[in-house]
This record gives structure tokens, C-alpha cells and sequence, in this order.
């Protein structure tokens, strides 16, 4: 796998297919990163587990915090990771030893580490590096586009089917 490119339809096929996610290094701080993607996925009806050690026990918007990934009860899709490139190597070997595996790990924004992603994909497990699933489904589903701008067209009637609340838009097909 290029890690330097991603097709659409491998973004979107991860996107479409994991429903647990497990956001470790997750902050119940308002104004941090994994906040803000933590409350968008699970605003688009993903389960998000929070992991961070010094949070445990606690709960945020409904999810408990968990100390680890091998704490979490439920089966793990995707492990989105909010650490250092240099905490990846761990974190991806703790996310192999779980069963089932996770079919993805997910390295945010800045997050890069070829070794654990080397790993993860002998263990058969799909890998993004320095990307934000936030960002990714906003773009995808064309809430946003690369400038982090709406590409709705303005108009003065009223959208029709959208509901209350945050606007939220499907992903689509695997098609590129």
C-alpha cells in the first residue's frame, strides 16, 4: 500500500465497513482534536470507545473511557490512534493481540510510523497513516470539501429532508 496516496474507495470501503471504533489517545478536553472527531463519529452513528489511562472510569457523551484497547469488552473495527509516531509501534502491537484483530489502524493528521503500519498489514489488517477520518467522511460525503468549505450550493429555500440539527450526508458507494 502507498501511504503517501489513498484511492477514495479504500478511504470510503473503511469508512462505510467499521462501526466500533477505538480512539486511543482520545482528550475529554472540548477544545482538543480528538474531541472534535470523537463527537463528529459518533454524530454519523459510529460506536466510539475513548481510551486514555488517565481518564478511565470516566464517561464522556454516554461512552465510558477505558484505560486500554485490551480493556475494551466489545470487538474493535478501526483503531484510530491520537499519539506521537513514536507510541504507534505499541499501541499497534496491543491492537494485534485483541480478538477479533481490528480490520483497520487509523494514524491521524501528523501521525506516521512505517514500522507499525508494516506490521499491522503482515497481520492483514488495513492501515491509513496521517489522515483524519473526520475530515475524510466530511470530504467523501461532500459536507466539506478539501478547503473545509460546505460544497452545497447557497440558496434562500430551505433544505428539504436534512432534519434538525447537524447536517449529515452519506458516504456513498465504493466507487472512486
Amino acid at each position: 500500500m502507498n501511504h503517501d496516496a489513498y484511492p477514495d474507495s479504500y478511504i470510503r470501503g473503511i469508512l462505510n465497513t467499521v462501526k466500533t471504533v477505538a480512539m486511543v489517545g482520545f482528550s475529554p478536553k472540548e477544545s482538543r482534536p480528538s474531541y472534535f472527531v470523537f463527537k463528529y463519529l459518533l454524530e454519523r452513528s459510529y460506536r466510539v470507545i475513548p481510551v486514555n489511562p488517565g481518564h478511565a472510569g470516566k464517561e464522556v457523551l454516554g461512552q465510558k473511557i477505558y484505560a486500554s484497547l485490551s480493556d475494551i469488552p466489545v470487538p474493535i473495527d478501526m483503531v484510530d490512534i491520537f499519539r506521537g509516531s513514536e507510541h504507534v509501534l505499541p499501541i499497534v502491537q496491543d491492537a494485534l493481540k485483541l480478538t477479533p484483530k481490528p480490520a483497520v489502524i487509523w494514524m491521524q493528521l501528523t501521525v506516521r510510523n512505517d514500522e507499525a503500519a508494516k506490521v499491522a498489514e503482515d497481520a492483514g489488517v488495513k492501515v491509513v497513516m496521517n489522515r483524519c477520518p473526520k475530515i475524510e467522511y466530511g470530504r467523501l460525503s461532500s459536507e466539506i470539501s478539501w478547503m473545509g468549505v460546505n460544497s452545497r450550493t447557497l440558496s434562500s429555500k430551505r433544505a428539504q429532508g436534512l432534519g434538525k440539527g447537524v447536517q449529515k450526508m452519506s458516504l456513498g458507494t465504493a466507487k472512486d
